[in-house]
């Protein structure tokens, strides 16, 4: 993924952010692949989001059951299994607030199985969250042990050759500035002019905010970029006054934004842009084995989720409102193959 923000990245963007809030006893590793807390926060007509994520979301209980029009387009052997085995590549130390271990250190909660477990309800199957390593999420799929993957998953021509894709998320970066300030990014480069941005070293977003210094620079105007070795720098040099703003992945930005709320070193999104540059909507999407039959019914119930209003309370729970997308596709248009 060359041209957009690594997952690598991500995990060291929102990683970083964790250490420096009060979320480390939550990331504590499960070890090995974990089947903990299946389904924990899933009851007959509902499922409850954001339970034990400690402070990463508002636990919010969500009424959704199995609709019979979507269930009956699973595969007829997950339909007679009764449940959805879901992956999650989280190992070993989560990444909130997509996926982590929860505060009682053994949910595996977050953003990501939370809507895993949503699905799951719509499709009248009990969920099973199961949680790798990254490489080892894709094995699972491909060995049959992980029947669809919520794992922040971005959606590209090359994994096309070998899964099927649901999209239920924007891929964005974010702009993170202090609460105070009134600066907002509105997606021209040229609104960087005179800005000091800090952003992660050999990340994406690093290659995208260095093509609009050089532009700047041609136009005769100014963009300065600075560097810190961890988060705890950033946050220090933005409530200083040291650098405008924070270029980094829109997820973690976002976890900070509401770790903050209230306090005097509060911030705020001050916009996003997509992680697949400037010509594609970089897009996440859960991701099944392909052929499996389960890219359609899993489309559909997420859709089911965003016509009835759960979707919607689910992005609002974890502070990701600006990464709703209108519709789940099936396959939509991803990052092609020469920059995948």
């Amino acid at each position: 993924m060359s041209a957009h923000f690594t997952r690598r990245s991500l995990i060291r963007g929102i990683t970083a952010a964790t250490a420096v809030a009060t979320l480390a006893t939550g990331l504590a590793a499960c070890g090995g692949d974990s089947e903990a807390a299946t389904t924990t926060g899933s009851a007959a007509g509902g499922v409850t989001i954001g339970r034990v994520s400690n402070g990463a979301a508002e636990e919010t209980a969500l009424k959704v059951s199995e609709v019979k029009s979507i269930s009956a387009e699973l595969p007829d052997a997950i339909r007679k299994s009764g449940k959805l085995n879901i992956g999650i590549g989280a190992l070993p130390s989560g990444f909130a607030p997509l996926a982590y271990v929860g505060d009682d250190q053994r949910t595996l909660t977050g953003a990501e199985p939370d809507l895993g477990r949503l699905v799951a309800a719509v499709l009248g199957l009990k969920p099973e969250t199961k949680n790798f390593t990254w490489e080892n999420l894709f094995v699972g799929i491909d060995s049959g042990k992980v029947d669809v993957g919520f794992s922040n998953i971005t959606d590209t021509e090359e994994r096309k050759k070998k899964y099927e894709f649901a999209s239920y998320r924007q891929d964005n970066l974010g702009w993170e500035v202090e609460k105070s300030s009134t600066w907002n990014f509105d997606g021209n480069y040229e609104n960087l002019a005179g800005l000091t941005v800090t952003v992660g070293s050999g990340t994406n977003q690093e290659k995208i905010l260095l093509e609009w210094k050089k532009k700047l620079e041609s136009e005769g105007k100014k963009l300065t970029v600075k560097y810190y070795p961890d988060r705890n720098g950033i946050y220090l040099a933005l409530a200083s006054g040291k650098i405008d703003a924070y270029f980094g992945p829109n997820p973690g930005i976002a976890y900070n934004v509401s770790q903050t709320a209230g306090k005097a070193n509060a911030t705020r999104n001050a916009g996003t842009f997509s992680g697949a540059g400037e010509t594609l909507q970089g897009l996440i999407a859960a991701t099944a084995k392909k052929d499996s039959g389960l890219a359609e019914p899993v489309a559909d119930a997420i859709n089911y989720l965003i016509e009835h209003g759960q979707y919607a309370k689910w992005l609002a729970a974890y502070n990701l409102s600006n990464e709703a997308v209108a519709k789940s596709e099936i396959n939509p248009p991803g990052l092609p193959l020469d920059n995948s």
